[in-house]
């Protein structure tokens, strides 16, 4: 499995929620440094973690993006840890499981870690959630702001932005906003003043600060030409205007809101944990919580009760240690050690441009000047360094197997538990036990059915009988592989989609599946919890198919495997086979490529976060609507990408209907990071033998250097479908696929008409075009498949 250490088996679960700066540092020093026999889950809603500290940087447009952001695929993925990607809004203390938005089965925790931040508290402003645009959570602020400042760019006009909230935070934000905003306009040789910023806050400018760091913000404020409201809450917010508490009415084309913002909703809505008047986890000075053992809160969303300290970035990026230092304590079963964070700390607060302004106690320095510009450069590398820690990952060495401390920690039978591991049986006796298997039914029900299962799970026998209805021919296929993802879930909706696909590209309606699922051993409690958690994901897919689960063989062994025997049924007549492709047919595929490269870099820690949850999110995409829109819009072939890759299965249809092709390769839409991933020269372990089947293509050199061509041999899993069908039906085919939600449906090529073996080439079948190689309309004609050949005298 990606990113895995050497094997241990699981004792306990620790389970981080929420990708926080405290998080972000316990992740990293559990890679360093590994407890075996633990096995860590991080719950994010997003996996590019924005670091606070550079956020008005990125806002002014002296950062990228990406520079200001920790991506927690590769550093997950460089521990061996497992990633659910969603969003929790639970925790069920009863059964120790983190409840997440997307309705899969809670994630079991022993021990738990909260690290969310802070959502906004627009809502105690009557018209706020409405009309104003809120900095908290930062995680989507910067796409909200360039939307912003299109708008105001675009309009031309006049406009009035207000920032609500005077602390830090918000002095920066309006500060920056107005620098990026002013540059943004002088560039394009506009009015500069167009835009007009107004900062209002309750209080005074920055009442955690100094007198003197206030009335420096003040001076830059009046010399940047911001106006600074103090002292008038806002009580109104409507379209265009903000009413504030004295009643002063100000204009507000935009605005924006950071002010205090508060815990999220669902931490009172659906814990039991100990919280404190603004929703905040209340935790002693262990950064546990107060009224639960074994779960820990860190950040924004912890009060300290014993050491209060302001809601800034400095006290969560220091919590890190102390938390790593107790989870791992909890973990043992060790006494926990109190943490008193600093009374007093430095801040380096920026003034829009390269500038910054020192603060500490009652210390103040810097501003618009030399001293200031030297404070930004101080913390510019301050911050920089911080973000290389977790940007730069270096390879981790297989760490040994050694004898788990939790395992001693956890008592006696764990421990015989964990010795009786190596000598497993094999055969039969590698089986899961019956009283497990049976645990894991009961919790997968409602098991999915279908009428014409007749014998199934629901009455056990020697084998599942399915029956075929009258009219209508039996469909059979199997498909059967290891996990490439270390989240059993997500697995399984992968493995149920994959092993469908067969049935689907036919025209076939899937009745039953018998499930093969080999689960990694270990403690009789955690094979049966992966192994629920693989069923569930195949379960929901096998559901929403239709497909019974008729039922299956499981088993424990090295690797956590799945596959499936799907029995389908299809009208004779509406069967589709690869080789029904006729001469004029448009080529249609379902969905981009790349999977195989993004999963190879994804092992080596080399691919991006979102490039990897868009590539899942493709493969748990089912293709039943897809293969039935298809053969509505009067497809004759079909077949589904897996793993022989697009030229694969294309060859697969042309021999099939003794035809030729041209691929258009630049329409084959591809999965964002696979071209990246293909530059730097990773591919698939399978790669290789599917380059063998460039003998099929017709002029290599003229398209071999392009960078798509590599993934023409790029194996896919759960792949999309591709078909031929009538010109005249395509265009109205991919809109309709477009609707149905393959978003990426793309005509890439055309079905030539066929000719006669040429026995000087007769395995080229496909004629790959693209920008430099144009064909129909594009600069040349068409290719016969005798020019495709190439030989000088063709003998036909």
């Amino acid at each position: 499995m990606r990113g895995s250490r050497a094997a241990t088996p699981t004792i306990k679960d620790l389970v981080l929620v929420g990708g926080g700066h405290a998080h972000v540092y316990v992740l990293k020093s559990l890679a360093m440094t590994p407890m075996p026999g633990v096995r860590v889950t991080l719950i994010a809603k997003d996996l590019h973690t924005p670091y606070s500290g550079m956020l008005p940087g990125a806002v002014a447009g002296h950062y990228e993006d990406d520079e200001t952001r920790v991506d927690l695929e590769p550093l997950c993925r460089n521990g061996g840890f497992r990633i659910v990607h969603d969003e929790a809004i639970g925790i069920d203390h009863d059964d120790g499981r983190v409840i997440v938005k997307s309705g899969r089965p809670g994630v079991r925790f022993d021990v738990a870690s909260v690290d969310v931040g802070i959502a906004p508290r627009a809502g105690d402003v009557r018209g706020a959630e409405a009309f104003a645009t809120p900095v908290k959570p930062i995680c989507g602020f910067n796409a909200r702001w360039e939307a912003m400042l299109r708008r105001v760019i675009e309009s031309g006009k006049h406009c009035e932005v207000v920032i609500v909230g005077g602390g830090a935070g918000g002095a920066e934000l309006a500060l920056s906003m107005r620098h990026r905003t002013r540059e943004e306009l002088k560039r394009r040789g506009m009015d500069e003043n167009l835009a007009k910023f107004t900062l209002v806050t309750r209080g005074t400018l920055m009442p955690s600060h100094a007198k003197r760091v206030r009335k420096t913000f003040l001076n830059i404020f009046a010399e940047s030409g911001v106006d600074v409201i103090e002292g008038d809450g806002v009580v109104t917010a409507e379209q265009g205007k903000l009413t504030l508490e004295s009643g002063r009415v100000v204009s507000a084309d935009e605005c924006i809101w950071c002010t205090q913002a508060g815990a999220a909703k669902w931490l009172r809505e659906s814990t039991n944990l100990a919280l404190d008047a603004n929703g905040f986890i209340e935790v002693n000075p262990t950064l546990e919580s107060t009224s639960h053992k074994n779960i820990f809160a860190a950040g924004d969303v912890a009060n300290v009760l014993k050491h209060p300290r302001p809601k800034a970035g400095v006290f969560a990026v220091r919590q890190g240690p102390p938390l790593d230092k107790n989870l791992r304590r909890a973990l043992l079963g060790e006494p926990l050690v109190d943490f008193t964070p600093q009374k007093l700390f430095l801040g380096l607060i920026t003034t829009g441009g390269k500038s910054a302004v020192l603060s500490y106690g009652n210390l103040a320095l810097g501003g618009l000047g030399p001293v200031g510009e030297r404070l930004w450069r101080w913390k510019d590398k301050i911050d920089r360094k911080w973000m290389k820690m977790y940007q730069e990952i270096p390879e981790m060495k297989e760490a040994e197997v050694e004898q788990p401390a939790v395992a001693l920690a956890a008592g006696s039978d764990t421990m015989a538990a964990i010795r009786a591991v190596p000598m497993r049986c094999g055969g039969c006796g590698a089986k899961v036990g019956a009283t497990t298997l049976s645990r894991v039914m009961k919790r997968l029900e409602p098991i999915p059915t279908n009428p014409n299962v007749e014998v199934g799970i629901d009455q056990p026998d020697d084998a599942a009988v399915v029956s075929v209805p009258d009219g209508m021919v039996g469909v059979q296929t199997v498909d059967y592989f290891r996990a490439f993802v270390d989240d059993p879930y997500i697995f399984g909706q992968i493995a149920a989609v994959h092993a469908l696909g067969d049935c689907w590209a036919m025209g076939a309606d899937p009745h039953a599946a018998l499930a093969i699922a080999t689960v990694p051993y270990g403690l009789e409690s955690q094979v049966e919890e992966t192994l629920y958690q693989m069923m569930a994901g195949a379960c929901d897919i096998l559901r929403d198919a239709g497909c019974g689960l008729a039922g299956g063989h499981s088993s424990e062994g090295a690797e956590l495997s799945l596959g499936f025997s799907v029995h389908g049924a299809a009208p004779r007549e509406k069967l589709m086979k690869k080789g029904g492709m006729r001469a004029g047919h448009k080529i249609i595929i379902t969905k981009p490529i790349g999977t195989g490269t993004l999963f190879a870099a994804d092992m080596r820690s080399k691919a991006q976060g979102r490039w990897v949850s868009n590539a899942l999110d493709s493969m748990r995409q089912p293709s039943a609507v897809a293969a039935r829109t298809l053969f509505e819009h009067g497809a004759t072939a079909c077949t589904d990408v897996t793993g022989f890759g697009v030229l694969g299965h294309l060859v697969e249809m042309c021999k099939g209907s003794s035809a030729a092709c041209v691929l258009d390769m630049d329409a084959l839409p591809v999965l964002p990071g696979a071209l990246e991933c293909v530059e730097i020269g990773i591919t698939s372990s399978l790669q290789p033998a599917n380059v063998r089947l460039a003998r099929a293509i017709a002029n290599p050199a003229a398209v071999s250097g392009a960078a798509r061509y590599p993934l023409l041999f790029d194996p896919q899993t759960a792949g999309g479908m591709l078909a031929s069908l009538p010109s005249a039906s395509a265009d109205a085919a991919v809109e309709a696929l477009k609707r149905a939600g393959y978003e990426h449906t793309t005509i890439i090529g055309e079905v030539l008409e066929f000719l006669p073996k040429c026995a000087s080439a007769p395995e080229q079948v496909v004629f790959v075009a693209s920008s430099d190689v144009p064909f129909d309309g594009v600069g040349t004609e068409r290719p016969s498949v005798v020019q495709a050949c190439g030989a000088e005298a063709c003998n036909l």
